[in-house]
């Protein structure tokens, strides 16, 4: 019960700190995400939109929304981490081999695709505070909402108000089908890439450099397969502010049929910039707090 209890501790110590500095250093470009991606025709790229939002609402409009996405970060990890472990072993069973087994690439992303799941149910709802507090300024410009709420308590108040506690769950359709594909790429990568970077070494001697480059790497590979499904679930839980909004397949045939299909990718590149950099950081994180886990089991 102690070894657990220490394991659970060091991944969360290992969540909060990766969460803290991947939004700390790329909430900027996740806020330019949002924005681009509700609002396309309001920008022209990621300069555009940097410089129109400093003018409008000064240096902490690039920070809204903070609060909720450092504990969706937090939990989003805390969750994914805990049940990547458990799913790997599910998938161990599932193909008949020993519990010490190494897993393939492929397996191990299948036990992350698997792991994500679980981590939508805490995802979702802080996403929903996030997506709205960093669109809030497009919406009142864009005369969709009057007068919009500017914290985070007055989000989640209003989400209560007006749809009780399962309007926290809009978009989780959305979130489900980015998040399930998407850590099948993210792991998949991660681990192709450390298998890249090893050449034939265990995956364990890694150096930082390798770590950094090979998680980068497996965030870059999330994001261009399931971009088109993040711009669709953003619209869905900014846009429901204004009232009913479509479900996935209605938003993504409106959004083809009359912005086209590059308006599906509209803030990518600040997207790929904040996946490269924080998904690195979070990775080493990981790798390092896991070795310091492992050498705690083996001293007891």
């Amino acid at each position: 019960l102690q070894l657990c209890l220490s394991s659970a501790t060091l991944l969360t110590s290992t969540a909060c700190l990766g969460g803290t500095a991947c939004v700390v250093t790329g909430q900027p470009f996740d806020t330019a995400k949002v924005k681009m991606q509700t609002f396309p025709s309001m920008y022209k790229g990621l300069v555009d939109c940097f410089v129109k939002t400093y003018k409008q609402v000064g240096f902490r409009g690039f920070y809204k929304g903070t609060t909720p996405a450092l504990v969706a970060n937090i939990a989003e990890n805390s969750v994914l981490f805990m049940c990547y472990g458990f799913c790997q072993q599910i998938v161990r069973r599932i193909v008949g081999v020993d519990r010490k087994t190494k897993l393939s690439d492929l397996q191990n992303a299948a036990a992350g695709s698997f792991a994500s799941a679980f981590a939508t149910l805490v995802l979702c709802p802080t996403e929903l505070v996030k997506c709205r507090l960093q669109a809030m300024h497009e919406m009142q410009l864009s005369g969709k909402i009057i007068q919009g709420h500017n914290t985070v308590w007055s989000v989640v108040k209003g989400v209560i108000q007006k749809d009780g506690p399962l309007g926290f769950y809009r978009g989780l359709s959305s979130t489900l089908l980015r998040e399930v594909p998407g850590y099948f790429f993210f792991f998949g990568g991660y681990e192709l890439s450390r298998t890249f970077f090893a050449s034939g070494r265990s995956k364990d001697e890694l150096g930082p450099i390798p770590l950094l480059l090979s998680g980068g790497f497996g965030g870059s590979c999330l994001w261009i397969a399931v971009y088109p499904v993040d711009c669709v679930k953003s619209r869905i839980q900014v846009l429901s502010m204004a009232g009913k909004q479509t479900g996935f397949m209605g938003t993504f045939v409106t959004v083809v049929r009359t912005e086209g299909v590059l308006a599906l990718y509209s803030g990518l590149t600040p997207t790929m910039i904040r996946a490269f950099v924080a998904n690195g950081a979070l990775f080493l994180a990981y790798e390092y707090s896991r070795k310091l886990m492992m050498k705690q089991i083996d001293s007891y």
